[in-house]
């Protein structure tokens, strides 16, 4: 398959960053003095490189902090040696990738190193004269490897992933990561200021390992939260057991909630909620006979009410999770409609809890994409055009136009190839499945399509 004019861009930007990388460590090499002093602290930052702290689930290297201290303990120069021998201190990688990886470390350290030389930043005892100065010159070094480290890794994405990649990069790594990083910046002064003050290399542990212990105790949080995640996915996907032409769904709706969400710029905690609200919307199926779930045709009185009872069954067994407490409402309501006409309570317009008004949507999407016993899939785009005419009727107008304009963007992979084809059989034009579309039980109107 040929390549897109992006990626065969691709080698020559890289290639263009590692030589500019190189002539900047060239230059730094020469203006470099304290030869042992700058060895331990590159030990320091292949050491820091290792070690890799944790803000809100996403990687935030220590050794940001080492470079600062570089700065004011032996000088900016130095701080793009210590830079390129802490970038060797890598996961593996395919090589291009890697080649990348230290080039842009080094220019950002670089740019750095200029902006703090600029400043005229203090270098060694000088600090204990010049406090203020060197708060902002290390201020203004660290936003300057910040600021040269996300532009080289947004050409990077873009040109290997296209400005989607960037538009997430940017939303959801540089926003969520300048402050903290900005803080160790001053916590690297600190470990400079220590150090210089006669505790030397022991400067090093007292700021960097209350940072490891940190990242040892975040990282055993996140641990515990991936395995009540895969815990949960492996209780629904028994209970999808039940139909062929529904399993998966509820994975398919996770990740839907979380395109939508992420496109409505919900923060890390609200964002992990309503993907587990996505993740459990139909638990409560757990307890609905197979016989019901299976049924070829019409769902008399009494088995439309077993069905209409899933999202009360779903919130009695997500009960007692104390981590789910928020996704309950959603659980309990995600059936609810915008003109007040769906269940279990009939509530209508913002009085539907937000995360059950999302679920609606990409529950309703994902069923109409999906293969039922009585019709094949519909398509996207004829999929996405039901819902914008059953907006205000069935659905919030402004999430729908949120989900239309994110799934238009970043495109949907259909649960079509995995399952079964419709049963011939089957004469009855219901969905038994997806509740949220029309009255009675059922699509109907504009969703259910010729009977």
């Amino acid at each position: 398959m040929a390549l897109s004019p992006r990626r065969r861009i691709l080698p020559i930007a890289v290639a263009a960053t590692a030589v500019a990388a190189l002539a900047s460590l060239v230059l730094a090499l020469g203006q470099t003095e304290e030869p042992l002093l700058v060895a331990g602290f590159c030990l320091l930052a292949l050491v820091a490189s290792a070690l890799r702290s944790v803000h809100t689930e996403r990687p935030v290297e220590l050794v940001s902090v080492v470079l600062a201290a570089v700065y004011v303990v032996v000088g900016p120069a130095a701080a793009v040696v210590v830079a390129a021998v802490g970038s060797l201190a890598q996961a593996r990688a395919p090589l291009i990738k890697r080649v990348f990886n230290s080039a842009q470390r080094i220019l950002s350290a670089a740019a750095a190193a200029v902006v703090y030389a600029a400043l005229d930043g203090p270098v060694g005892e000088e600090v204990f004269h010049r406090v203020p100065d060197a708060i902002i010159a290390v201020t203004a070094a660290t936003f300057a490897l910040l600021l040269v480290n996300a532009l080289l890794l947004t050409m990077i994405l873009g040109l290997e992933r296209g400005h989607h990649a960037v538009a997430e990069f940017l939303r959801h790594v540089v926003r969520t990561t300048a402050v903290p990083l900005l803080g160790y910046g001053l916590l690297g002064l600190s470990m400079a200021v220590i150090w210089l003050g006669g505790l030397n290399i022991f400067a090093a542990f007292l700021i960097l390992g209350p940072l490891v212990v940190a990242r040892w105790a975040l990282s055993q949080y996140a641990a515990e939260r991936r395995a009540q995640s895969a815990a949960l996915r492996a209780f629904i996907q028994l209970i999808e057991v039940k139909d062929l032409y529904t399993r998966g769904h509820s994975e398919r709706v996770s990740e839907g909630v979380g395109l939508l969400g992420r496109q409505l710029g919900l923060s890390e905690d609200r964002q992990s909620a309503l993907e587990h609200a996505g993740l459990l919307h139909d638990v409560g199926k757990v307890g609905v006979p197979t016989s019901i779930i299976q049924k070829p045709g019409r769902l008399d009185d009494s088995e439309m009410d077993a069905i209409r009872l899933h999202p009360a069954r779903g919130v009695e067994l997500i009960g007692n999770i104390p981590f789910l407490e928020e996704v309950k409402s959603a659980v309990l309501h995600h059936h609810e409609k915008y003109d007040g006409s769906g269940y279990p309570a009939g509530l209508s317009g913002v009085n539907i809890p937000y995360f059950a008004r999302i679920i609606g949507i990409v529950d309703a999407f994902d069923c109409l994409t999906s293969t039922r016993s009585y019709r094949p899939a519909r398509g996207v785009e004829e999929t996405l055009a039901i819902l914008e005419q059953d907006k205000y009727s069935h659905f919030d107008p402004h999430l729908v136009d949120a989900f239309v304009k994110v799934i238009r963007s970043d495109g949907w992979q259909a649960a079509e190839a995995v399952q079964p084809a419709p049963d011939a059989s089957v004469q009855f034009s219901i969905d038994h499945d997806d509740l949220s579309l029309g009255n009675g039980g059922g699509a109907s109107g504009s969703a259910a399509g010729p009977g």
